[in-house]
Parts: structure tokens; sequence; C-alpha cells
């Protein structure tokens, strides 16, 4: 086994210590571990941000104010090295559910006054005992629906508060057989490979069943949606996306880890690809856009049966000409 507690050690501490911060105490957590050259990449409006200062201010503190009484609720819990580095760094990753009493406005979006949760998940890279990188995407369009507001037209998955894994097995606090984290890894980069050609000359449904259970659960962002088997995943999501793009790049990731029957990338971005018309219920723009993507696995045997999916689609849509967030809000929010 590879000994990852201590990397793990780190980030368990970072959560116990900012989940229970206030606001304003936000940076002085995040100082204690953040390295001084720390960049963090969001999700749109966030980008990138450098230091552990400007991350309290322009995320946690915020959040913290808008979500009051804010908790993480982990499905996911896993570390693992870097296959995109030669295995040489450490990446922590949780995924789960940021929930709080949406009590003041956050970006715009109006307070409900009732519970709220935000979709979330988190790579952290680190470094003795230091966090040097994050990567946090969430998921803004799904907490805007649940404020009652229609960023895009309606998807063709279903739209859900996300469960975690079936098993209920993926909180792996403790240390997991190697082998099986090389075999989940094995099946992930064998379905990337499938996905990234386009082209495999087998039908889409049976390009999927090289790599997928037939029973796969495909846990979409909101404006998409989740999807459920083979055959409705093609359908509702799969064949669609495919009909609708063009020139799509080679995937890029920055991180691409595995432990035990989980694992997961994110790239910044994965890939970028040129809309054609169509997906989302939006027009062919002809202008390339970045995919920036975090993807979570479940296998089981051979085979992958579960997947969490995070797109930045207001980066994406931003890049054609559509600010969704300023358009559903009234408002306005730039990139930084």
């Amino acid at each position: 086994m590879i000994d990852l507690t201590s990397e793990k050690s780190t980030i368990i501490d970072l959560y116990q210590d900012l989940d229970t911060a206030t606001p304003g105490q936000s940076a002085q957590v995040l100082s204690r571990y953040y390295s001084p050259n720390h960049i963090w990449r969001g999700y749109h409006p966030f980008g990138e941000i450098h230091g552990a200062e400007a991350v309290a201010a322009q995320f946690w503190a915020p959040l913290k104010t808008a979500l009051t009484s804010l908790q993480r609720r982990q499905d996911v819990f896993m570390a693992g090295r870097n296959e995109m580095d030669g295995f040489t760094s450490t990446w922590v990753v949780s995924m789960g559910h940021l929930m709080g009493l949406f009590d003041a406005p956050w970006l715009g979006i109006a307070p409900t006054g009732k519970i709220a949760c935000l979709r979330y998940c988190e790579f952290n890279k680190v470094e003795a005992v230091q966090i040097t990188e994050t990567a946090m995407y969430f998921d803004i369009p799904h907490l805007m629906m649940q404020a009652g507001l229609q960023p895009f037209p309606p998807q063709t998955g279903a739209h859900l508060v996300q469960p975690g894994p079936m098993p209920h097995d993926a909180l792996m606090f403790a240390a997991q057989p190697e082998a099986e984290g090389e075999k989940t890894l094995a099946v992930i980069n064998a379905m990337i490979s499938d996905l990234g050609q386009w082209d495999s000359g087998l039908s889409l449904e049976d390009e999927l069943r090289q790599t997928w259970h037939e029973d796969m659960l495909w846990w979409g962002p909101a404006g998409i949606g989740a999807t459920y088997t083979i055959p409705r995943y093609a359908q509702q999501h799969s064949g669609p996306f495919r009909a609708g793009f063009t020139d799509r790049s080679k995937t890029n990731h920055i991180c691409r880890v595995a432990e035990g029957n989980y694992g997961g990338f994110f790239g910044w971005p994965n890939f970028t690809a040129t809309p054609t018309g169509g997906f989302m219920g939006m027009p062919a723009t002809g202008t390339p856009g970045e995919f920036r993507v975090i993807d979570i696995y479940r296998r089981e045997g051979d085979k992958l049966a579960e997947n969490w999916i995070f797109i930045d689609l207001l980066h994406f849509w931003n890049q054609q000409g559509v600010d969704i967030l300023a358009r559903t809000t009234g408002g306005h929010a730039d990139e930084n």
C-alpha cells in the first residue's frame, strides 16, 4: 500500500478548521495550510486566484455569509499519486455538498431562507504538509435552480440533488490496496481513450459497453442532468453532445488519480470544442470553447459503474458571448 495518510491528514485538518471558521476567519485558516505561492482554480466567475487571502475574500467569506450554518457533507474522500506528472505529486480529493441556509445573496442569486446545497469537488495538491494547488469546481446553476431560477432550457437528463456512491464506501480515510487503485486507473484510461476519438467504428452504445456497466449512472451537472443505463446515457447526453460539437481537441488533464474503487481527474481546460448548434438549446457560434471538467468514477469489477461530473458551463457559455449568471439574475459577474 502507498501510505498517503499524512497528506490526507492535512486536508482533514484544513476542513475541520475551515468548516468551523466564521467568514472573517477564513483567510487566517487558509493561510495556515496554503503555501505562499498557492494557486486556486475555481468555477466561473472565480477563475484562477492566487493566495489564501484572495481565495478567502473572493470565495469563502462571501459563501459562508450567504449560506449560514454551512456544513460539508462528503461523499468521496481519497488520495493518489498523479499519473500526469509520472506519479510524483500527491493530490487529495473531496466531493460532496456544501449545505447551509441560503440567508443572504451570493453572486446576485437572491436568498430563499431555506436549505441549499452547493455540489462541489475539490482536488488539493499537498507538498510537505502545505497545499500548493487547488482545483474546486461547483455547480452554481444547480444552486440557482434551487433558488427558483432557470439558467438553462430544460435539460435532457434529470435535475437532482445527487447522492453519493451506491456502496457508501468512498470516504477512504485509511489507505487502500494499491492494486485496486491501479485497476481503477486502468479502466479510466481505457474509457478516456474511447471517449477522446469520437470515431471508434462501433455504435455509441457498444463503444460505451467496452468500459461501462449496462446500468451505469451518470450524475451530470445542472443544465445537462443525470441519466441512467447505457442506452439512456447515449440518448440523453453523449449522443446529443457529440452531435452538437465539432473540432474536439485531445483530452488534457492536470491531475488524474485513483484509490481503491474510485478515481478521477480535472483539466484547465480538459478539451476544447466548437458548438455546431443544438447543445443545451443554444445556437451554433462557430467559436471554440473550453470545457473545464472534473470527473469522479466508481469502478465495479472490471468496468465503471458511476460517474459524477462537474462542468463549468458558465465559463463555456461566457466564451460564447452569453453571460448566463448575469442574464438569469439581472446582475453582472465578471470572471477573474
